[in-house]
């Protein structure tokens, strides 16, 4: 067999292994969508975005894409209540976060660029949610745009903020234990990253999960009395 034939077999493999993963993490982002989805009006909470972006931070931004559009399709199908213009902005906020976040860790791979892209994400999907709102929610709900606008202080910036928050700080907590195990089962290529699991880690971490634990907090305190678990 010639080096081009070897080359090209290898090639497909490799394809073929990537294809895999991503389906695992599709799925991951799935299934936590019957684990942990609540309502607040006609804003969803959820954690699909951590394992969207976990597939970006192994792959890249384009494959941050291609699960965060997979994940929209099959959550449109199944168990999404907002149609077709409720896909959109979950598309669109899902890739503003994981796409922001692979793209800056993608050049640099280390603790700083992971934390560097996840605060990124943070205000990109945010200021991407907002505008989405402004634009498609007159469409979605027959308010006007001056009504959406009258909503953004009180309901759409907070919310979005703070979900981005605690889907960032759940992402550093779950990727480099879930990623070590990928790689320890050889289903993922070890990498050349320089954010490894040590004291600094850890401290990441730590702050990570208060995060986590005050914007859960801040979520009860302001939307407390309006939150509805989403039963499948």
């Amino acid at each position: 067999m010639s080096n081009e034939a070897l080359a090209s077999k290898s090639s497909k493999k490799v394809d073929i292994k990537k294809l895999a993963v991503l389906a695992i993490f599709i799925a991951f982002g799935y299934i936590s969508l019957y684990v942990f989805r609540f309502k607040v009006s006609f804003l969803t909470l959820d954690f699909k975005d951590v394992f969207i972006t976990m597939a970006g931070f192994v792959y890249g931004p384009a494959a941050a894409a291609l699960v965060a559009a997979v994940e929209t399709v099959l959550e449109l199908f199944t168990v999404a209540t907002t149609g077709f213009w409720g896909a959109i902005m979950n598309f669109a906020g899902s890739a503003a976060f994981a796409v922001t976040a692979s793209l800056i860790y993608k050049y640099r791979r280390s603790f700083s660029g992971a934390i560097i892209g996840l605060v990124s994400a943070v205000f990109s999907m945010t200021a991407v949610m907002l505008v989405m709102n402004m634009v498609i929610t007159p469409i979605y709900t027959g308010a006007d745009l001056k009504t959406v606008i009258g909503m953004i202080m009180p309901l759409l910036l907070p919310f979005n903020l703070t979900k981005a928050i605690l889907n960032a700080a759940v992402t550093f907590i779950v990727y480099k234990p879930l990623s070590q195990a990928l790689k320890g089962a050889s289903v993922i290529p070890a990498s050349d990253s320089n954010f490894k699991i040590g004291k600094k880690t850890v401290a990441g971490v730590v702050i990570a999960a208060v995060i986590v634990a005050a914007s859960i907090a801040v979520l009860i305190g302001l939307f407390g009395g309006t939150f509805e678990f989403v039963k499948k």
